[in-house]
């Protein structure tokens, strides 16, 4: 028989052995597999390419273009463009050759838009993407993945708007407040779904405005800080502002947003913050589009001349002069209602509706490549035109020479009464009894 004494002894003995130690050693990592991946998956914006001067934006699933699966937007330094391999997350990060679309439009910037395309290796059904200067030579731990978009899901297959609108780069502190409210209650009236705005910075007021429309997910808010990064233009020409990369990277963001688009949109409007795609014979998109469609079925492109509506001059009547927006930051476009005719003997700009899936790159005023033998659609002003609130462009007409506009006018009854619950809920409004609302 086995004395009690020395079983207890034993038993001290092993505890003492086998306890885990908290004084001498560190506290010892989780097994996890080191070619887990992703292992670091950006979650930002602009992720820059190891090894090289570029950005990397992001990436979507592609496969239009024969031969290849996936798209990679990124902006690129056009003097160091080198060969890439497409690097993914299947079969031990298995790779293929990329090939790289700089865009033709770059208005003399180092940096321009450029598409990035890649295969995906048979077999492969990788959720994440990254990009390799060299193949051979690389280290997993300091790899960054992109998360690659427009995965065929049954999640995103039932999310589907007939109208997104891609507002590009808002920047310097912009604070515009009225005529952004004014703008975006204006879209809804007319069958806008989900508007998009690429926010570098703006002023406090339409940072609430911003917030408050994201919360009711009408507005979506793609953070765009790409002055962290480049220098960039305040201007559309380089050899007059200088800079790194055209105003901040607008065309960037319209590819982006028209892709981010692609599968929950049937059509997308590319336009400016201060802009406003205005039907004229129709109450709103749906039926313009209805009618347009049906003129021209094979377009997937249709664009809209843009007329300059200068804030400079007033409707004499004051009629929608109203008191309770005169604290709120901004133009009041319903007292603007002179319109310049364009100068037709210089280049007119034109803004754009699209149907995203016809669509392959663009630029700020025409599209630069699409799918089939379609022409672009330029639609006559009388059908729509766009309501662009602004300085003069052509300042040297008087105000006679302008023609008067009230098309706004015909929705103020309710335009006015939705700004108004826009700007209270932001609380950028005072209520009945005096208070910002909230």
């Amino acid at each position: 028989m086995i004395p009690i004494s020395f079983i207890a002894s034993l038993t001290l003995i092993i505890f003492s052995v086998y306890k885990t130690p908290w004084t001498d050693n560190p506290i010892p990592v989780p097994r996890t597999d080191p070619k887990q991946c992703p292992l670091r998956s950006s979650g930002k914006t602009f992720t820059p390419l190891k090894g090289t001067k570029h950005l990397l934006v992001s990436a979507y699933m592609d496969q239009r273009v024969r031969g290849f699966d996936l798209r990679i937007i990124g902006i690129f330094r056009r003097d160091s463009i080198q060969a890439l391999h497409c690097l993914f997350c299947c079969r031990d990060n298995v790779t293929t050759k990329a090939t790289i679309l700089p865009h033709p439009d770059n208005f003399g910037f180092p940096y321009v838009t450029t598409d990035v395309m890649c295969a995906l290796p048979k077999g492969c059904s990788s959720k994440h993407v990254s990009l390799l200067t060299d193949q051979d030579n690389w280290r997993h731990s300091e790899q960054m993945w992109l998360p690659i978009r427009n995965l065929k899901t049954e999640e995103t297959s039932d999310k589907r708007f007939s109208f997104t609108v891609c507002i590009s780069t808002v920047f310097g502190r912009y604070n515009n407040v009225l005529q952004f409210a004014q703008s975006l209650e204006m879209y809804r009236l007319l069958g806008v779904n989900r508007v998009v705005v690429y926010n570098t910075s703006c002023g406090p007021e339409l940072d609430q405005l911003l917030h408050s429309y994201s919360q009711e997910d009408f507005v979506e808010i793609v953070p765009w800080p790409i002055d962290e990064h480049l220098t960039p233009s305040y201007g559309w020409l380089h050899s007059e502002s200088g800079g790194d990369v055209h105003y901040f990277g607008q065309q960037t963001s319209l590819n982006d947003c028209i892709y981010r688009s692609m599968e929950r949109s049937r059509y997308v409007l590319l336009n400016d913050i201060d802009e406003i795609i205005m039907p004229y014979q129709q109450s709103g998109l749906v039926p313009l589009m209805d009618i347009l469609q049906k003129q021209h079925p094979d377009a997937g492109v249709f664009m809209i001349e843009n007329h300059i509506f200068p804030k400079k001059h007033f409707e004499p009547s004051g009629k929608f002069n109203r008191s309770q927006w005169n604290k709120v930051p901004g133009v009041n476009i319903l007292e603007h209602i002179y319109r310049e005719d364009p100068d037709r003997n210089v280049y007119h700009p034109y803004k754009l509706i699209i149907q995203p899936r016809m669509v392959e790159q663009t630029s700020i005023h025409e599209v630069l490549k699409i799918f089939g033998t379609q022409v672009p659609v330029k639609v006559p002003p009388d059908v729509c035109r766009t309501i662009h609130t602004r300085v003069a462009l052509r300042g040297d007409l008087t105000l006679e020479q302008l023609e008067e506009d009230k098309r706004l006018w015909d929705f103020s009854e309710k335009l006015i009464p939705c700004v108004d619950k826009a700007l209270r809920k932001a609380g950028l409004l005072d209520t009945k009894d005096g208070h910002k609302g909230g």
